[in-house]
């Protein structure tokens, strides 16, 4: 993934193994965690979705036979860790018959109170960020911290950037919902969710008599009918909002009086203190007949079809699971396998479930809304809802130790895209108290250094005489930063040693926990020293940068004789390559960045550990190199550079022999 949890990777290798063999390959166990415990949790079984304890696993709606589902494959790695009090992040992978899956899935406890799912924007309703940014800036009141956040609804995108559904922030309405966009997610107000609807309900009243007011901070305003705007809105064009309509007319109200009137949409902000009000056709005609000093007043409420008034509410589309059923929705539209996020529910509403499921990559396919449906119902959701997926799909999460969020899914655009909404979970300030260390290799799983063709590598492996950087996070009472320096240790020093910088070496095979403890409080990680190193690949033959001003990166990873496989240290890799061409450094996550020095040329690295070696080729503006992956290596053409930018290249094999390991294949 292109940032998630570490310790996960999908092992394609010894997945497919599994499949056609019958088993999987024997994996070291994993202790479950301890109160303060550091320990990463990875439990590679062939199970369903992990279940969210509301129930027994089924299918809903969808009957035995009927269509092929999710549950039809087999997991391959899983990872948990605690995010906050009541709140826990789960990964996982699974490799089903026909595609790849990466799930991350935030699992919310709502009883207490203490964690509490806020409406997360910018504070403008047509103004877009990323999640990340969103998050950042959220304001979780005080004495909390936002420590999670999930995109939400579906938005005007090729438009104003408006949500489409309803929003309610802190029992006040945020925009209210486009015609037919009424199905919602709210928590409160006490502390349950559900799913509801959300309705709008408005008058303006003009020197004329009372009338409907259509919308409010909406992305359009309905045929006939009038929208008002407040500061709230945003700079968007309000243009935008009439679907090119004519008549149209726009009057500003400010202390209960009409202040101007013009013939068109205005743009840009609207000053604080006044409201705008948009009309089309026969709604611009009443709007037209207004003159400056006309008094005018607006009343407006949001009302949901039963219950009341959530605190927290944000819009969404497809309902996934009703009534403890997940929904099939085989022949409408928009269940095409994609990149999805949804929102769930325990019966109570004490319980909600914040999933996402990357699409569109090799690692991960996608669901349909089915399959979502599915998934959602075996985490232990009695209701679902879909929000909105595609590139949106995101989710961000903090580390036990760390106040900084990081994006835990794969975004299928490669990047963040910025949206409008999401919902953000906070928690209370903690402490600061060291309570635990979380332990864990400072290499991320799924960025780390691997030869297949999905991402993401074993950093949790090692080989003898070779090195494993560690990092230990103090934490607090709600897994928030806490400082303290502590002191490392191995479990089984025959295995591997560890110094005082978290710097393991390992000795001989077999698997270890490495501590770090100061006094009575603790934390750890366990890794697993493979059978010796018989051989090495960089994760490219080739490393393509378009001019002066770009980089790239390369990895090594090496091979045992049973060809399992782990990445290598940037510390106990030798290189050797022309410095007055290139730049090579660690970038602190386990790769080499590679960087031009002249603009143009083309070179060689050789990549040397206990003493075996490896070669890539680095080319800048399209100049040619000879594949260094093998001696009967072809010319290195413009077309394949253009291929190694996107991404698509794949690294042939290397000649085997007898000496080195059968690598897999890519």
């Amino acid at each position: 993934m292109g940032s998630g949890v570490a310790g996960r990777s999908l092992v394609v290798f010894a997945a497919v193994v599994a499949l056609t063999m019958g088993a999987m390959p024997p994996s070291p166990a994993a202790a479950a965690p301890r109160p303060g415990s550091g320990s990463v949790v990875e439990v590679p079984r062939p199970v369903a979705a992990p279940s969210g304890g509301a129930g027994a696993p089924g299918r809903g709606t969808v009957g035995p036979g009927r269509l092929r589902t999710v549950a039809d494959g087999m997991e391959t790695a899983r990872v948990s860790r605690p995010v906050a009090p009541g709140v826990r992040l789960t990964s996982y992978d699974r490799l089903e018959s026909d595609k790849r899956l990466r799930v991350d899935m935030l699992s919310v406890d709502l009883r207490a109170g203490v964690a509490r799912a806020d409406h997360l924007s910018s504070g403008k309703v047509s103004e877009r960020r990323t999640v990340s940014e969103l998050a950042a800036r959220h304001d979780p009141g005080p004495g909390r911290r936002t420590v999670a956040a999930v995109n939400a609804d579906f938005f005007d995108i090729y438009g104003t950037g408006a949500p489409q559904g309803p929003g309610l922030a802190r029992g006040r309405l945020v925009h209210s919902p486009a015609t037919g966009a009424h199905r919602a997610v709210g928590i409160g107000p006490g502390t349950a969710g559900r799913l509801l609807r959300l309705y709008f309900e408005g008058s303006v009243t003009l020197p004329g008599g009372p009338r409907a007011l259509d919308a409010y901070n909406a992305a359009n305003v309905p045929p006939g009918g009038i929208g008002a705007y407040t500061a709230g809105w945003g700079s968007a064009d309000r243009a935008l909002t009439v679907d090119h309509a004519t008549p149209v007319a726009e009057v500003a109200v400010r202390g209960g009086r009409v202040v101007s009137v013009t013939d068109r949409p205005g743009r840009g902000a609207i000053a604080g203190g006044t409201t705008v009000l948009l009309g089309r056709e026969a709604g611009a005609a009443e709007l037209a007949a207004l003159r400056q000093g006309d008094p005018v007043t607006l009343e407006h409420r949001p009302r949901t079809d039963s219950g009341p008034l959530p605190r927290t509410a944000v819009g969404g589309r497809e309902l996934l699971v009703v009534d403890g059923q997940a929904q099939v929705h085989e022949g409408r539209g928009n269940n095409t396998a994609a990149p999805r996020t949804a929102v769930g529910f325990s019966r109570d509403g004490s319980s909600m479930r914040l999933m996402t499921v990357d699409g569109r990559q090799a690692a991960s396919a996608g669901v349909t809304l089915t399959e979502l449906g599915l998934m959602m119902k075996k985490a232990g959701a009695y209701s679902a809802l879909n929000l909105d997926g595609g590139g949106s799909s995101t989710l961000v999460a903090r580390m036990p130790g760390s106040d900084r969020l990081r994006v835990e899914n794969s975004p299928s655009g490669g990047r963040e895209r910025a949206v409008p909404n999401g919902i953000a979970l906070t928690a209370p300030d903690g402490s600061g108290r060291l309570q635990g260390f979380w332990v864990e290799p400072r290499t991320r799983a799924d960025t780390a250094p691997t030869v297949d063709p999905v991402r993401g590598g074993r950093p949790e492996r090692v080989f003898p005489g070779l090195t494993r950087r560690l990092t230990a996070a103090g934490h607090d009472e709600t897994y928030g930063p806490a400082g303290g320096a502590p002191n490392w240790r191995t479990v089984r020093p025959s295995v591997g040693r560890v110094d005082s910088h978290g710097v393991f070496t390992a000795r001989s095979p077999g698997t270890t926990e490495v501590r770090a403890e100061l006094g009575s409080v603790a934390g750890g990680t366990r890794l697993t020293v493979l059978d010796p190193l018989v051989g090495i690949r960089p994760t490219t033959r080739r490393v393509a940068l378009a001019n002066a001003g770009a980089s790239g990166t390369f990895g090594i990873v090496g091979f045992d004789a049973h060809s399992v496989g782990a990445p290598v240290e940037p510390q106990d890799v030798r290189l050797e390559y022309d410095h007055s061409l290139f730049s090579v450094t660690d970038d602190g996550q386990g790769s080499f960045t590679v960087k031009s020095l002249t603009g143009s040329g083309a070179g060689r690295i050789t990549a040397r550990t206990l003493g075996l070696t490896t070669t890539l080729a680095v080319g800048v503006g399209g100049k040619e190199q000879p594949d260094a992956g093998s001696d009967d290596a072809l010319s290195w053409t413009s077309g394949q550079v253009r291929r190694e930018r996107l991404g698509s290249g794949c690294p042939r094999r290397a000649h085997r022999n007898r000496t080195r390991p059968a690598l897999p294949d890519c």
